[in-house]
């Protein structure tokens, strides 16, 4: 979910012109609010991540479906995002070095938020694809989906994104652009709005289309359909949420483009930190769906938990006679003949 990063272009220009001095600016209260929000988004969803992460990785192993490796990728995706956006791009660069940083940092990071954008949302079509031969060819799907190939298209999706996010190392700074967008640029944003919203979100559009059709069909003909209703209706609310989320974001970037400057308009500015904002809710909301719709992924979650306290027994209260010697005692059957 990619967030720009202020002033890029002037710490491009500084370093071509002379060695960059570090100069503290304070921050205005435009740049105040979204570095307290980012920052307790990133406290908050940083966690929540990492127990969903490990939640799925363990249902992955559990199950062998390809379903779960997908959310796992995802999911992945998610922590980097975070890490690299909103950590790197906004509390490091605008509240720590305020404003200010090598020439070769800032566009390295571009590259890098522009790969984890790209991983996240192909990463996202390769799951509706998964999903859609699943339903509509499940003969041939039990022949091509495994592990060992969902961990290698994985993989391929990872350094694709990785491979497309170099060519937006010279992406403009839409933060202080004085200057109007060069042929590039335009080029640019425009490669990026459709990668990043309209390709994946038409391909969205036609395979749930399809596959709600298919379940209306398959409720009146057997039970298969029906038991990949779960799975379907947690898909459908990981791509209907995106959709939403980045559609602000979409839309101002091409508003920007072509209408105004953020430098000479303060409303698009204002518009610009809101959608990044919006878009940015995107990495830290699956985990709710998740457990809305899966019990199986709620329970997983809650053996995660549990696992964690070395003081939790299954029945969440704390042992009377110690955590350590109950789980050390039990699994060799010898909590019945001694007495603790």
């Amino acid at each position: 979910m990619m967030i720009l990063l202020p002033n890029s272009t002037d710490g491009a220009r500084a370093s071509n012109a002379e060695p960059l001095e570090w100069e503290q600016q304070p921050l205005c209260g435009e740049e105040i609010i979204p570095v307290i929000y980012y920052s307790v988004l990133l406290g908050l969803g940083l966690p929540v991540n990492i127990l969903t992460a490990v939640a799925l990785s363990r249902l992955a192993v559990r199950t062998k479906k390809s379903s779960y490796w997908y959310l796992l990728a995802l999911t992945a995706s998610d922590i980097l995002t975070q890490v690299i956006i909103i950590f790197m791009g906004f509390i490091l660069q605008m509240a720590i070095l305020a404003h200010e940083g090598p020439h070769a940092f800032i566009h390295t990071v571009n590259v890098l938020q522009f790969a984890t954008n790209h991983a996240s949302i192909w990463v996202t079509v390769v799951l509706t694809a998964d999903r859609y031969v699943a339903l509509c060819h499940p003969l041939r799907y039990r022949m091509l989906s495994y592990p060992e190939r969902t961990r290698k298209i994985i993989a391929a999706v990872f350094g694709a994104a990785l491979a497309t996010g170099i060519p937006f190392y010279w992406w403009l700074d839409i933060w202080h652009d004085s200057q109007p967008p060069t042929t590039v640029d335009k080029v640019l944003k425009w490669v990026h709005c459709f990668t990043m919203y309209f390709i994946p979100c038409s391909i969205f559009l036609a395979t749930n289309s399809v596959i709600v059709c298919k379940l209306k069909w398959g409720k009146r003909v057997d039970g298969h359909h029906r038991r990949m209703g779960k799975t379907i209706a947690m898909l459908m609310a990981v791509t209907t949420i995106f959709t939403v989320l980045w559609a602000p974001r979409t839309c101002v970037i091409l508003f920007h483009l072509y209408t105004g400057s953020t430098s000479k308009d303060q409303r698009l500015h204002v518009a610009l930190n809101l959608a990044n904002m919006i878009a940015m809710l995107n990495t830290t909301v699956n985990f709710f769906f998740y457990c809305f719709v899966s019990k199986t992924f709620r329970r997983t979650a809650g053996e995660v938990i549990r696992s964690c306290s070395p003081f939790c027994t299954r029945h969440g209260q704390p042992p009377s006679n110690g955590g350590f010697l109950h789980s050390v005692l039990k699994p060799q059957g010898l909590l019945e003949s001694v007495s603790l």
